[in-house]
Formats: structure tokens, sequence, C-alpha cells
């Protein structure tokens, strides 16, 4: 468990399953020609994705 904390592997497993669930959800690709037009349709997918992560996550109580 020591090297997967030296190494930063757990990080980078979180940013492949994000990378995996954005492709999954959004497409791997943009539709989009012109640059600002890609910057608004990445911004909608991120608002989409967050809400959906946002919904999809239990809330945690402590019971002492």
């Amino acid at each position: 468990m020591g090297w997967q904390r030296a190494s930063g592997y757990n990080d980078r497993a979180l940013i492949e399953a994000d990378v995996s669930r954005w492709k999954r959800v959004i497409g791997d690709g943009l539709r989009s020609q012109t640059d600002g037009r890609q910057a608004t349709e990445v911004a909608i997918a991120v608002s989409v994705l967050n809400r959906m992560l946002e919904l999809g996550c239990p809330n945690y109580v402590r019971v002492v």
C-alpha cells in the first residue's frame, strides 16, 4: 500500500475512472467545430456530469 501512496497510483486511478465515466456519459469527441462552441459544449458537459455525480454521491453520517 505504501508504494501506491508514494507513486500517486490512487490519484491516477481516480482520474482514469473520471475520464472513463466522462466518455461513457458524454462521448469521447466534441461535436462542435469552432473553439467558442467547443468551450460551451465542454462547460455544459461538465455541468451535467457534476450534477450526475452530486446526485449519485451518498451522504455519510457518523453514528457515535
